[in-house]
């Protein structure tokens, strides 16, 4: 499934004028609020007619401003999942999941069933409840499942962890991985959270002030927002402190931090204090220290959190000094070497950068 969008849109003294492409996967549109993100989502799901431009999917318009091409909401099969669940309350679980299928047909046509939809989000024992007795991250679990269940052709999430306190977050990321891990539905996923972006997307379109500033692999883009974007955000990649042990080459830096030596990208004198950033979607999980590596460095760290979302793979929440790292091991990797809460592991870091900024920023 593929998505073409180009268009330009005035709202008062507000210009939107966003052009990217997006071949499946988690395509987050990551900014500021305000920045234009909800615009475009709600311009792809045919709540906003742009001005001018034209929006594709899977090759057909849905709009085209030059051709006249205006497809309503209701026939673009795409499914939408707002901040707050919007769950008919007079509803039970079931009702509300149901009520998708009306707008999708027959499964005969394509898609997830309801036994389906069940299984993947978790929901088998809230089918008989109401909304009013749910969690707030149980809400966007059937919220999900409702817009799954009307087999939509694109998925567009605005924000729908905003709404969440922490732990609630926590237990509902799992079940966003396993849709994109098991490619249920192409999705487009509104955030400010830099950590939420690095976690979830395969793909990250940049706004700021109504335009795309940057577009591609979420590493390379969230390594050139870091200095200045994500930390406007509040949510950037997580800093070790670290002191300059020395140059290694220019722009290459090895810093000592509480957990290891790491070799960053980065630019400092010897024995300076300094942050280090590192990039969360390049780190990978071992349970032993492992050594002859190509990469940056190894850090020791302790499990906190072992996340279980269902599906093959399995988030692994660790501790380095006041930092929270989280990384991605399938669950034989987990069984076999007895990763629980407590445990001590080894997180090989593959990209990393220096930051003289980054300590004072959050003292």
């Amino acid at each position: 499934m593929t998505l073409r969008v180009n268009i330009r849109h005035r709202q008062g003294e507000f210009t939107l004028d966003a052009r990217f492409s997006s071949d499946g996967g988690v395509t987050a549109l990551f900014g500021r609020s305000g920045s234009g993100k909800t615009t475009i989502v709600n311009a792809i799901a045919g709540l906003v007619r742009p001005q001018e431009g034209r929006i594709e999917v899977d090759g057909a318009p849905v709009f085209d401003s030059q051709a006249g091409v205006w497809i309503p909401p209701h026939l673009r099969r795409l499914g939408y999942v707002f901040q707050e669940a919007r769950l008919f309350p007079h509803m039970s679980v079931a009702q509300n999941l149901l009520y998708g299928q009306r707008f999708g047909g027959r499964t005969a046509r394509g898609g997830a069933s309801l036994a389906d939809v069940v299984e993947l989000l978790g929901v088998g024992g809230l089918l008989d409840r109401r909304p009013a007795d749910l969690s707030g991250g149980e809400k966007q679990r059937v919220a999900i499942g409702r817009a799954l269940l009307s087999h939509p052709r694109i998925l567009l999430m605005d924000e729908p962890l905003a709404s969440l306190d922490e732990a609630r977050k926590q237990e509902i990321v799992p079940y966003i991985e396993r849709l994109r891990d098991e490619a249920v539905a192409p999705i487009v996923y509104v955030s400010h959270s830099a950590a939420e972006v690095r976690r979830l997307a395969t793909t990250v379109v940049l706004m700021e002030n109504g335009r795309v500033t940057a577009f591609g692999h979420p590493d390379q883009i969230l390594a050139e927002a870091a200095g200045d974007t994500a930390e406007s955000f509040g949510a950037a990649t997580p800093v070790l402190p670290g002191s300059v042990m020395a140059r290694e080459a220019p722009g290459l830096l090895r810093i000592a931090t509480p957990a290891g030596e790491l070799l960053v990208a980065g630019n400092g004198a010897q024995g300076e204090q300094i942050g280090v950033r590192i990039a969360m979607n390049t780190l990978l999980l071992a349970a032993s220290a492992p050594s002859g590596l190509g990469a940056c460095g190894v850090l020791s760290a302790t499990v906190t959190r072992v996340e279980d979302g269902g599906g093959a793979w399995q988030g692994v929440t660790t501790r380095i000094g006041d930092a929270d790292i989280t990384t991605r091991a399938t669950r034989a990797f987990i069984r076999e070497h007895g990763i629980v809460p407590g445990r001590t592991v080894y997180i090989v870091v593959t990209k990393a950068w220096a930051e003289s900024s980054a300590l004072n920023a959050q003292s």
